[in-house]
This record gives structure tokens, C-alpha cells and sequence, in this order.
């Protein structure tokens, strides 16, 4: 596809991105890309948000739109005008919300979409073929391009920091609780993972870019520059066993007061497949894929491969030990993914 100029476009264009929608703003990440994208104040933001939705909305908002997700005509009329449509749900929701969203912003002549991303690789055959929801980003991702109105942009963050690092032994291998930990194969794998407020920031930071270079001499980033690619970020590249250094400055712990175990991260995907497929327990989803982000092979470690995004977006270098300390006031705050997510 051929690049398009600022320079090239008609008479009224503004090369900036000026409105935005926001799909889940107050969900466990959405709400923290809506505080980013309403600190920039580079943008008028709405939310979308089901007539029945009881999920707090950020105050701030220039709109907030209740419509009917299943009411394709209602949804392409909320979308009109918009030029950027941000898709945060969970991983519970149907899929075919998401769809249903997207065909709608291609109706309404939504220019760009972030689908429901914030996670892995979507370029790893590896990661899609063995993580089911690594799979559906990509579907998602190519539905968007085949609707042909709307280009995609995907957000690649790897695992969010202290949410992975707190919600359970499943997930980074930490049971604080018990004190005990599981390194996965020698725990010295290093992968990316991104902290909420990063990932806020960099949708934040991409929304205020022009949107198209100003001429073909003009190398500054632009958001088309992301066209149907990822922007791939992160906060930290680490292993578990930077993991637990950082937890043991924060607290002041040694590994006596930890019980520390290993298993090998093939044996111990293979476990969670096993326990999932008797039970269907969520956790034991997470135990299967968390654990195949820290295969040896480099999986998790997109930063290596691909370069960041985080200098072109001015985004910040954030401090391990500051942000262990979050996951630590998560823990006394009682935070937990399964039941109370109020901090």
C-alpha cells in the first residue's frame, strides 16, 4: 500500500487523531489507557458501554454512549465520525462481541482499530498455535483487514507485571501466601511484561501523534505508520529470578524464608493442559500458558527480536523495584483476580 502524506490530503484535513472510543474504560486495563488518553488532552474520548453495564466509568469523559452491542445499526451510528476505536474486554467475554465491534467501526468508517490485544507476540507462530487467546488476536487482527475499512493496531505488551506477578502460582510462579515459588526450568528465562500505567501511556502517546507524515522527507512517527503492524512495548525484560531479587529488596526477605522449587516449563505446560481438560479451571489455563511465555526458546522476548517501540512513543523507564512495590500494596489491599480487583 502506498504511503499517504498530510500534504496530499483535501482541503479541511487535520492530521491528528481527534476522537477516540474506548470499549471497556473502566475495565482492569481499559481504565488506565482512558486516565493516559485524558491526561494527554490531545483527544475527545467516549465510551461504549452496554445499557446494563455496571462497571464504573472514569469521570472525565467528554461521552459516554450506552448501546446495545447487539444491535449492529446502533453500534455503526455510535461509531460514526470516530477515528480511533480501542477494544479492551476480558478474556471471558464472547468472541463475538469483538466481531461484532469490528464490523461495525468498518460500516462506520472507523480508520483505525486496537483490538482486544495487550499480550503476546501476534508475528509467533509458537505462541498462537499453543495459546488459544493468542489465536483470537490474530483472527481478530485479520478480520479487521479482510472488512477492509479499518486498519488494525495491536498492542503488544507481553504480561502485565503485578498482576501476573500476584494472582496465583499459576501465573509468574509466585504463591506469596505460603511463600513459596516455582522457577520454571532454571528461572532465568527473561521475557517482557509491561505495567498497566505503561501501556495506558503508549496508547495514550500513540493516539497524540499525527496521523500521517507531513511529506515523504518528513521521518517523524506518525500513527499509519502502525498500519496493520503491532507497537510493541514494554516496562522490564527480566526472568523469575529477577522477579524474586527485586521482592527480596522491596521486602527485605531471603530465600530461607521461601520455599523454592523448579520444574521444567514444557512438563509443567503439559500439567496445566492435562488439569484443564479434566476440569476447565481457569487456573489451570494460566498454569499452561504463562508458563509457555518462559519456554527457553525466547518466545517472551519480542524485545530481542523486533526492537521496541517504547523511544518513538516517549515513553518512560520505569524502576523494578517501584513497581514490585505496587504488586506488594496489591497484596495487602487484598487485590485478587478471581474475586476483588478494586485496587
Amino acid at each position: 500500500m502506498a504511503v499517504r502524506y498530510a500534504k496530499d490530503q483535501p482541503s479541511g484535513f487535520t492530521n491528528r487523531i481527534e476522537r477516540v472510543t474506548i470499549v471497556g474504560a473502566g475495565g482492569m486495563q481499559g481504565r488506565y489507557i482512558t486516565a493516559e488518553l485524558l491526561k494527554t488532552g490531545k483527544n475527545t474520548i467516549t465510551a461504549l458501554t452496554r445499557p446494563d453495564s455496571t462497571t464504573k466509568i472514569p469521570d472525565g469523559l467528554h461521552h459516554v454512549t450506552k448501546v446495545d452491542f447487539d444491535d449492529e445499526a446502533s453500534l455503526v451510528k455510535a461509531l460514526q465520525g470516530q477515528q480511533f476505536l480501542v477494544i479492551t474486554m476480558s478474556v471471558l467475554a464472547p468472541p463475538e462481541t469483538e466481531s461484532k465491534l469490528i464490523q461495525a467501526a468498518a460500516k462506520a468508517g472507523v480508520p483505525y482499530v486496537m483490538p482486544n490485544c495487550y499480550g503476546l507476540d501476534v508475528y509467533n507462530d509458537g505462541l498462537v498455535e499453543d495459546i488459544a487467546s493468542s489465536k483470537v488476536v490474530r483472527d481478530r487482527c485479520n478480520e479487521i483487514e479482510v472488512a477492509g475499512s479499518s486498519s488494525w493496531i495491536a498492542l503488544v505488551c507481553g504480561l502485565w507485571y503485578e498482576y501476573s506477578l500476584i494472582s496465583g502460582h499459576e501465573w509468574y510462579g509466585f504463591d506469596f501466601k505460603e511463600k513459596k515459588i516455582t522457577f520454571y526450568d532454571d528461572g532465568n528465562t527473561k521475557i517482557n511484561t509491561t505495567t498497566w500505567e505503561q501501556c495506558g501511556r503508549a496508547v495514550a502517546a500513540l493516539c497524540a501523534l499525527k496521523e500521517l507524515p507531513d511529506d515523504e522527507n518528513d521521518k517523524s512517527p506518525s500513527v499509519s505508520a502502525w498500519k496493520n503492524k503491532p507497537v510493541h512495548v514494554s516496562s522490564f525484560l527480566i526472568s523469575q529470578k529477577d522477579m524474586f531479587e527485586s521482592w527480596k529488596r522491596v521486602t527485605g526477605e531471603t530465600d530461607a524464608d521461601w520455599t523454592i522449587d523448579f520444574e521444567g516449563s514444557a512438563e509443567r505446560r503439559k500439567r496445566g493442559l492435562d488439569i484443564f481438560e479434566k476440569t476447565g479451571d481457569r487456573r489451570a489455563w494460566g498454569l499452561s500458558s504463562f508458563c509457555r511465555v518462559f519456554y527457553p526458546n525466547g518466545d517472551g522476548d519480542y524485545e530481542s527480536k523486533y526492537g521496541l517501540d517504547n523511544g518513538k512513543l516517549g515513553l518512560p523507564k520505569e524502576n523494578l523495584d517501584e513497581r514490585t512495590k505496587v504488586a506488594k500494596r496489591m497484596i495487602d489491599a487484598g487485590f485478587a483476580y478471581f474475586g476483588d480487583r478494586s485496587f
